[in-house]
């Protein structure tokens, strides 16, 4: 079973996110903020993280560097940003630091959806490939 851990410091737009996912058949996992995330990260290994970038306490893009810099087993747990953030800079930083995607909020669900799929299909092909991290 696949758990993806849902990052997000607003309650709404987090129930909507950890509603859709678990509806899709994954197992969900969800955190306020960075720090948060990061104990549910270091204690849990989720298979793919879905967050935010502008949050209390651990923005995403320190999350992101946590795990890449501090963290080396869990470095390839793919990140999809989701964020208000839209301009160019903040998606070419994230994408240049190994994120696996960049999406705008509003959240389109079936965007969403398709890119988790991709991170679940690359991720079986690793497990198949015996490429397990």
């Amino acid at each position: 079973m696949i758990t993806i851990l849902c990052v997000e410091d607003e309650d709404a737009i987090r129930n909507l996110l950890v509603e859709e996912i678990s509806e899709a058949g994954f197992t969900t996992l969800e955190a306020a903020n960075g720090k948060q995330a990061l104990d549910l990260i270091i204690g849990k290994w989720p298979d793919i993280v879905v967050c935010d970038i502008t949050m209390p306490e651990m923005s995403g893009h320190q999350l992101f560097a946590e795990i890449q810099m501090n963290h080396e087993q869990l470095a390839n747990i793919p990140f999809i940003f989701l964020t208000a953030l839209s301009d160019k800079e903040n998606m070419i930083t994230a994408l240049k630091a190994g994120a696996a995607d960049y999406l705008t909020k509003p959240v389109d669900f079936d965007l969403l959806m398709a890119k988790i799929q991709g991170c679940v299909a690359r991720l079986e092909n690793d497990r198949k490939m015996g490429r397990v991290f």
